[in-house]
């Protein structure tokens, strides 16, 4: 690349292949899947991500393209299932999708981490990383989880947590750049708030205090929600990877169009579209869709 070209947003991008029965836990059509996977390829997408509840991690591995440019991400099964499980679930991901070796394995509960079991459970990914089946381990947490101590003590090498336009408090709280110093990687969730951006008079925003303010204020400044999304996700500090969860190719298409647009000058102040910390701790209660 030259010095003058542009890095390609679209390498920030962490796919997470979804529908809406997938996100139910029913299958994820593998005539979904494929379309959706080339496109992300095709876009210079270079991570995807799973999870062990529904079909995807088989949709991956018959769908994705060969050989696979990506670098796939797995999460483990509930620490209640027991390690034994958990272990077992993490290798039977890889074989699921087709993969000698996965890129990370994160915990997918920063309670599982937490509890009395919690130490042992993180042994237990540890000596996956050592037997070479997965590269990197982490955890997912909340910002309520105090991400950057977890990260700290547990030497992740990955923290997954939630920030988008409307639940800032990660940026707030200084946990996303705290973690980039201590050299963890950042991958930040539910970059669309869980579709409360783009939901019109529904039930949420009588439920949310604050929601129909800061989608009005993106209505008056001509802010598409998916750019805005988007634009806010790029702007953060660390440039951490942005897990975006999508349905479809066209899906991920019109995301990929709002990235690449989103970069061209220089965004609004972010701040003023975030919900009030309690407000914003709501979204996760009023989401029945998996926070990728």
């Amino acid at each position: 690349m030259s010095k003058s070209a542009r890095p390609n947003p679209a390498e920030r991008l962490c796919v997470a292949p979804a529908s809406t029965g997938a996100r139910a836990g029913a299958a994820l059509a593998e005539d979904v899947a494929r379309p959706l996977l080339e496109t992300a390829a095709a876009a210079g997408i270079r991570r995807v991500t799973s999870r062990p509840a529904g079909d995807v991690e088989r949709a991956l591995g018959q769908a994705g393209p060969f050989p696979s440019p990506f670098r796939v991400d797995a999460r483990t099964a509930p620490l209640a299932e027991g390690l034994d499980r958990v272990e077992a679930r993490a290798r039977r991901s890889l074989e699921r999708m087709g993969l000698p070796r996965g890129e990370t394995l994160l915990v997918s509960r920063a309670a599982d981490l937490a509890g009395a079991e919690g130490r042992a459970l993180w042994d237990r990914l540890e000596k996956l990383k050592a037997q070479g089946l997965y590269r990197r381990i982490g955890l997912c947490a909340g910002p309520e989880d105090d991400p950057e101590l977890l990260g700290r003590r547990f030497a992740a090498d990955v923290v997954r947590l939630p920030c988008n336009l409307l639940d800032q408090r990660a940026l707030r709280s200084g946990a996303l750049e705290a973690l980039a110093v201590a050299g963890i990687e950042v991958q930040v969730s539910a970059v669309f708030a869980h579709g409360r951006l783009f939901s019109g008079g529904d039930a949420a925003v009588g439920q949310t205090p604050g929601l129909s303010r800061t989608r009005r204020r993106l209505a008056e400044a001509r802010l598409d929600p998916m750019q805005a999304a988007l634009g806010f996700g790029l702007s953060l500090p660390g440039a951490p990877v942005l897990v975006v969860s999508c349905a479809s190719a066209a899906e991920l298409r019109a995301m990929l169009a709002a990235v690449h647009a989103s970069g061209r000058g220089p965004g609004p102040d972010w701040a003023e579209f975030a919900l009030e910390p309690a407000a914003a701790g709501t979204l996760t209660d009023l989401a029945t869709a998996d926070a990728a």
